[in-house]
């Protein structure tokens, strides 16, 4: 049972936590200064040490390099005492288990760090396999350069051992460069070892600075963290070092770990100013979820548009015009990067009112690949639903996108594609919006009624299952003006409302019981015997679905209570954990 750890800010795997000790410590951080290490046991048989908890005690350990052959841990293994000071166990990546402890440290750390693929393993392995709430120490391996990288990939402690040796050695590290100390002719650093004249700065000096310069870039990560921001930091800072990058990428390909523990909406913008943007878990759930959930449910013309720079597109001064030429008559899909392809009621869903490009005008091959890519499974599932196609989008990228899924369709409806821009025009010229309403003349317009509802299904859809909005929403009234939609019933008993800052649902008493009875997959946190009120706490989570992420609308269901709320931890960690708030409650009435 952790005690002595608790996480308070999530930004995918990297987290800012708390070491509950005598004097309070935020991670990420350096605790080579409060810890005490009680030994290894292949140099001799160790007593358990007293502890106390204003240090953080490495428990008497056998530790395996890297290679060892499972046999030999297997014999070797330790079984770590229960203690009731903070502690940690030493465990191999290759062979981890549950130790009780307050964090772990990777004893093979030193043979994974710098092969991006090992590293990624290693962490997911052992993150994996000890409780959520628990910390995890990499000792040895802290440099300014690459701290970023494994708090993002979840690591909590530090020790500042690799800087202050490189410091002797006379390197002088910063967050992009590691510098021999001859070849620097001024500090390029303010920070209190390097305020002294070059000629005078030593190589004690240096070890100093480097330490200084890893607990800055720390603070700079415990910020990112908590603002949401730590991803958009690494793209530029990975690019520093190629196995950084390859860390990184290696990281984006283990998709059930990374995508488990991020956040389906939060306020931070995306900064979309590399093309590892495209690899990101808040993209790539987008163009699944567009793909494979939502169902176009209008019979109109399907009509593709270029993006634009102000979000949400339909308050755009090019998408009023769009609309203007279309007037309801057709279904409007805008295209971007790196979203790929956003169907009008999904606007506002995190994060397709959330990101912001770069703009040249000009698309790289791989931005070209993956809206194409989107674009063909969209159709795919929804072709059938339109009569016809009009691409209304300028020559350079968009129609090349489009023109590729046209040439190599195979469904089984004809792809029936009409293009509204001349070659060389552009989408909001005379002659090119007077041809987009010209390929919609004669179809009929659909209502606000039906585009409220329509939205309202689609979100449901988008957040709950392919489905749910038709067995949630199926027979409903709207109030209100969009974006702020209200969802109401026949009897107008209030089911839910939409939230403009995120494009979700936030759910009623009446809309959470409609959900448990409908035939929709539930997100459902079962609690203990008590009413909360305000919020969940993680000890009073009796059991929590594994589906649950950061941010959903969740069910919570106990012996004396029935309440709905949003999650603040992802099921597993809900479960698992013993600390902190698992979700706040909005609605919760006594059984």
């Amino acid at each position: 049972m952790t005690e002595y750890f608790e996480v308070h800010a999530r930004d995918g795997a990297a987290r800012v936590g708390e070491l509950r000790l005598e004097s309070a410590r935020t991670t990420p951080a350096l605790v080579d200064d409060i810890l005490e290490d009680a030994g290894s046991l292949w140099a001799a048989d160790r007593e358990v040490p007293a502890g106390d908890e204003s240090t953080l005690t490495v428990l008497p350990h056998r530790a395996f390099p890297g290679g060892t052959a499972p046999e030999v841990q297997k014999s070797f293994a330790v079984d770590y005492p229960d203690v009731d000071y903070p502690s940690v166990a030493v465990v191999s990546s290759e062979s981890v288990d549950d130790q009780g402890t307050d964090a772990y440290a990777v004893s093979n750390v030193q043979s994974i760090v710098g092969h991006g693929a090992a590293l990624v393993e290693a962490v997911v392995s052992v993150r994996e396999a000890i409780p959520a709430d628990t910390a995890l120490y990499f000792s040895g391996v802290a440099t300014p350069r690459n701290v970023a990288l494994l708090a993002y990939a979840g690591v909590d402690l530090f020790d500042a051992t690799a800087a202050v040796i490189r410091g002797t050695e006379g390197r002088y590290l910063t967050t992009d460069e590691a510098y021999f100390l001859e070849d620097l002719e001024e500090l390029p650093c303010s920070c209190p070892a390097c305020q002294q004249p070059r000629e005078a700065f030593s190589r004690e000096d240096c070890a100093e600075h480097n330490r200084n310069a890893l607990e800055a870039e720390l603070g700079i990560v415990r910020q990112r963290i908590r603002d949401g921001r730590l991803r958009d930091y690494l793209e530029g800072q990975a690019r520093q070092d190629q196995w950084l990058t390859a860390a990184m990428r290696e990281l984006d390909s283990q998709w059930s770990y990374l995508e488990e523990r991020t956040p389906i909406l939060r306020d931070a913008q995306i900064d979309a100013a590399s093309e590892e943007t495209l690899r990101r878990v808040e993209i790539q759930r987008y163009a699944d979820r567009v793909t494979t959930r939502y169902r176009n449910r209008f019979r109109n013309p399907l009509v593709l548009v270029p993006c634009s720079a102000a979000k949400p597109y339909s308050e755009s001064q090019s998408h009023r015009q769009f609309h203007d030429a279309i007037q309801w008559r057709g279904h409007l899909v805008s295209m971007t990067s790196p979203i790929g392809v956003v169907p009008q009621e999904l606007e506002t869903t995190y994060p397709a009112q959330h990101y912001d490009t770069v703009v040249t005008g000009r698309w790289s091959e791989d931005e070209k690949q993956f809206v194409s890519e989107v674009l063909r499974r969209y159709l795919e599932r929804n072709a059938e639903s339109y009569p016809y196609v009009v691409a209304h989008v300028p020559d350079e990228g968009y129609r090349d996108i489009v023109s590729r899924v046209e040439e190599s369709w195979t469904g089984e409806e004809d792809l029936d594609v009409t293009y509204t821009v001349p070659e060389g025009g552009h989408p909001t010229d005379d002659e090119s919006l007077t041809n987009l309403a010209s390929a919609l003349s004669g179809e009929l317009k659909y209502s606000k009624r039906e585009r409220e509802h329509n939205t309202v299904r689609a979100i449901a859809d988008y957040l709950l299952g392919d489905g749910a909005g038709d067995g949630l929403f199926e027979e409903i009234q709207t109030t209100s003006r969009y974006p702020k939609i209200q969802v109401r019933d026949r009897e107008d008993t209030q089911l839910a409302t939409m939230v403009p800052q995120y494009g979700t649902l936030s759910f009623t008493l009446e809309g959470a019981k409609r959900w448990v009875e409908a035939d929709v997959p539930t997100k459902r946190v079962e609690i203990d015997g008590f009413v909360p009120h305000g919020s969940v706490l993680a000890p009073g989570v009796v059991d929590a679905d594994e589906d649950i992420r950061v941010g959903d609308e969740v069910v919570v269901d106990g012996p004396n209570a029935f309440g709905v709320g949003r999650a603040e931890m992802f099921g597993r960690e809900m479960a698992e954990s013993t600390r902190g708030i698992a979700c706040e409650i909005r609605h919760v009435e006594e059984k």
